[in-house]
């Protein structure tokens, strides 16, 4: 396997959001969403586009460090579901998409990408908001510890 950098995918030549932590292989960034704080993605850093693309042991990172943000935001934000989906039909470049689900928020139980469902309250999304500075310090100690 030969994975490049590849020009015009939005992961390769961009960060795809905040950057929360990065190393040789991979990096987690927050997605500026106003309906979802706290909508992290995995991301690899090379382009390839799906797990089998890798061999068994950096797939095996990339798995942990998904685990390792589903945790942080268990602990800051305390969800009632994490939702975990890898698609890439529309940038097929590997990365995870770890989302924290409420079941007051606009498209629950439905997939985010679906229609919404409700409008969601301004209240629970302020606290969400305000829970990112916490959820940043989390991910700081689950990527450190080794």
């Amino acid at each position: 396997m030969t994975a490049t950098a590849a020009t015009g995918c939005e992961l390769c030549d961009g960060r795809g959001g905040e950057e929360l932590y990065r190393d040789a292989q991979l990096r987690v960034v927050l997605v500026d969403d106003a309906q979802y704080p706290g909508f992290c993605r995995v991301i690899w850093n090379a382009h390839v586009k799906e797990m089998t693309d890798l061999p068994p042991a950096s797939r095996s990172a990339m798995m942990q460090m998904v685990m390792k943000v589903e945790s942080a935001l268990r602990e800051t934000l305390n969800p009632d579901k994490i939702n975990l989906a890898s698609l890439g039909n529309m940038t097929p470049h590997l990365h995870w998409h770890v989302i924290p689900r409420f079941n007051d928020d606009a498209h629950f139980p439905s997939p985010v990408w679906a229609a919404a469902q409700r409008q969601p309250d301004a209240g629970a999304l302020a606290a969400r908001l305000a829970a990112l500075p916490a959820l940043r310090a989390a991910l700081a100690r689950a990527t450190s510890e080794e």
